[in-house]
């Protein structure tokens, strides 16, 4: 069951790491972070790795990250602790004193890496580069951090560390955008115009708690926690990947009278398999919590291009036995409830909440998911190429919804879990085949193109696909489409809110375009699948229908109505 890990040897370093400074001139003051950003569970950097098949030379990064610097200045300055306030509120103080920026060396080849590349381990942390005192404290190590590790094979390990309180994913991915995009072409400009005022998420005078906020209410009364629980065992990752089909199942289960996007149907089907893997008490009222981005869900909305932490945590909540034994339908509203309580007043009222109590997430009996599809992280190219994988350097107790490298409509989950139950979770997990009835004629398709049997003939199939041109004509296929079309795969509001997809600058729109026009693409390959399949089909039945006649054979029902069943919703 468990995907494969592998242990990165040691490497070396011909030279030390430097500090790459802003190539341009930068505004030297200090900015305030909004009470999104100094949250204290965001005292943490968000680390990805890339893994490239062709390498660029390290100058050639450093220069390009120096101009992208000019832009994303706060990056290459310090956090600091803020002299007003009476807890620990931090600053940037945007003083270009740099990014640190390491080389390093390995035997490892790009394709050993992908064999392993499932689940993240410890040894993974060699391939970026760390201040070694572990004495300092996190406002000590500088906001980005990145290594590239070159492979023995030409390719290339590139690793980032940046700091949370700077940032969310939307950020992190327009900058790691921008640095791509330098690099392969010097002259460009940078796609987004970058707003560093975090004044726009100010609390209000006086504070105002106009909403509950169950994200944050800790369960007192509760005994069991299944955070400590979580904490008191050894933990192992857990990898899994769900396709297309197996989404698109999972959201088959609410048509027509309930649409959902892909991250809704999924989120409701981990949360339920975490959930039932962990078994706790039935009338444990346990809670998912999930990011949502809230760049248009204010009033005014954020400028395009803000480049700071613009998500806030919506909550869906229930008992463990109710969600254990909850239909699909009954799951997702529970997840959908929970993102459209996300308004304007409400992302207000957690800034006031924050700046009366400096409080962090109740995670006593919750599981934690944040997405980073729909980004477009697995596309940043650097002038040699896409990446042929991109994910995080670590594996926690928070679940991360992956994009799958080369395929739009895949997620790969990754979590921890206690080594007890994880063989439980991974079955809870697994959905059955997507489309049983879709399955089964695919595999008749195949055995009858190996063993012909009999059938009508080509006229009479036609006169009874006639005969029956006014009955109901929606095929299974075509249902198929509807569901990916209708139902929000690419859809824009599962782009842009809940995924954080900025949708204001060019660049964004273009990723958009080139993924709907594969979407399309792909659409098109699958039916003219269908159709191939489905007269090869006919073919064949034909041909032994006419053999049967020949032979003065009875042609079986049971074939009869099966041909019949194929051609009334022929194209």
């Amino acid at each position: 069951m468990a995907r494969p890990s592998i242990e990165i040897p040691d490497g070396y370093c011909p030279k030390d790491p430097i500090l790459v400074r802003p190539s341009s001139p930068t505004p030297r003051h200090t900015i305030y972070l909004s009470n999104l950003d100094d949250q204290p569970f965001l005292r943490f950097s968000i680390k990805y790795v890339y893994v490239y098949r062709r390498s660029v030379a390290a100058e050639a990064l450093a220069a390009s990250l120096g101009k992208a610097l000019v832009e994303y200045y706060p990056l290459a300055g310090r956090l600091v602790r803020s002299p007003e306030g009476g807890r620990e509120k931090l600053v940037v103080n945007c003083n270009a004193q740099g990014a640190v920026f390491a080389e390093a060396h390995s035997i490892l080849t790009a394709d050993e890496f992908l064999r392993g590349a499932a689940r993240p381990n410890r040894s993974w942390r060699k391939l970026l580069y760390e201040p070694t005192d572990e004495e300092r404290s996190f406002i000590d190590v500088p906001p980005l951090l990145v290594q590239v590790t070159y492979l023995s094979c030409g390719g290339m390990i590139l690793c980032t560390a940046i700091s949370h309180c700077l940032c969310d994913a939307i950020g992190t991915a327009n900058f790691l955008h921008a640095w791509a995009l330098l690099t392969a072409k010097p002259s460009a400009a940078v796609p987004v115009a970058v707003v560093h005022d975090r004044r726009l998420l100010k609390p209000r005078e006086p504070p105002r708690i106009e909403f509950p906020h169950p994200e944050f209410s800790s369960q007192t009364q509760e005994c069991y926690s299944i955070f400590q629980l979580l904490l008191s065992q050894p933990l192992t990752p857990v990898s899994i990947t769900f396709t297309a089909a197996q989404i698109l199942h999972l959201k088959k289960q609410c048509v027509p009278s309930l649409k959902c996007t892909s991250f809704e149907a999924l989120a409701w089907h981990v949360w339920r398999a975490w959930v039932k893997a962990l078994d706790p008490p039935p009338a444990l009222r346990v809670k998912l919590l999930f990011s949502v981005n809230v760049r248009r869900r204010l009033r005014p909305e954020l400028p395009g291009g803000y480049f700071g932490n613009a998500f806030v945590m919506a909550c869906a909540e229930t008992f463990a036995a109710e969600l254990s034994g909850s239909s699909a339908r009954g799951g997702i509203m529970l997840v959908q409830a929970a993102k459209e309580g996300v308004r304007d007043g409400q992302v207000r009222s957690v800034v006031d909440l924050l700046e009366e109590r400096w409080t962090r997430p109740d995670l006593s009996a919750s599981l934690v998911i944040s997405p980073w599809t729909k980004l477009g992280l697995e596309e940043v190219d650097f002038g040699e190429g896409r990446p042929l994988h991109m994910g995080p350097m670590t594996s926690e107790i928070y679940c991360l919804f992956l994009p799958v490298v080369g395929d739009l409509h895949a997620f790969t989950l990754l979590v921890s879990v206690p080594q007890g139950i994880a063989e439980r979770f991974h079955h809870c997990c697994l959905i059955q085949q997507p489309d049983e009835s879709y399955m089964n004629r695919e595999m008749v398709d195949k055995k009858v193109a190996q063993n012909p049997i009999t059938s009508m003939s080509r006229s009479n199939a036609k006169e009874t696909k006639k005969n029956h041109q006014n009955t109901s004509s929606d095929s299974p296929e075509m249902d198929w489409l509807a569901v990916v079309i209708g139902g929000g795969d690419v859809d824009e509001a599962e782009t842009a809110e809940e995924n954080g997809g900025d949708q204001s600058n060019r660049e964004f729109a273009r990723r958009s375009r080139m993924r709907k026009q594969m979407q399309l693409e792909e659409l098109t390959a699958e039916v003219s699948r269908l159709q191939r399949d489905k007269s090869q089909l006919v073919s064949i039945l034909c041909l032994a229908a006419q053999q049967c006649t020949a032979w003065r054979l009875r042609t079986p029902s049971s074939v009869r109505e099966s041909l019949e069943q194929i051609l009334l919703n022929a194209p």
